[in-house]
């Protein structure tokens, strides 16, 4: 089980902000920029997330910095909805 306090105790240590985002079956997000890294974090749900071209499916628990700049989207392919945590670099 994924602790969402823990993640944003670190991630404030970090110097990253931390938000729950939900999506339903087959939300898709697609070709966004930051000015900033993000981060991002599946806690539950099947998440796949594209950086630059490069697919990657995240397990819960596994962390994605999106560095900033990067071209990026978001998809969930899951048949439930997905719960997953995001978080931008703060100055």
């Amino acid at each position: 089980m994924v602790d969402h306090k823990q993640i944003d105790a670190d991630w404030a240590a970090r110097g990253f902000s931390c938000e729950l985002w939900v999506d339903p079956p087959g939300q898709r997000w697609e070709a966004f920029t930051n000015t900033i890294d993000e981060l991002v974090i599946v806690l539950e749900g099947e998440m796949e997330f594209e950086v630059e071209g490069q697919v990657q499916h995240l397990q819960p628990c596994e962390e994605l910095l999106i560095p900033a700049g990067a071209i990026h989207s978001a998809r969930n392919v899951g048949s439930t909805t997905a719960r997953w945590l995001f978080g931008y670099r703060r100055d």
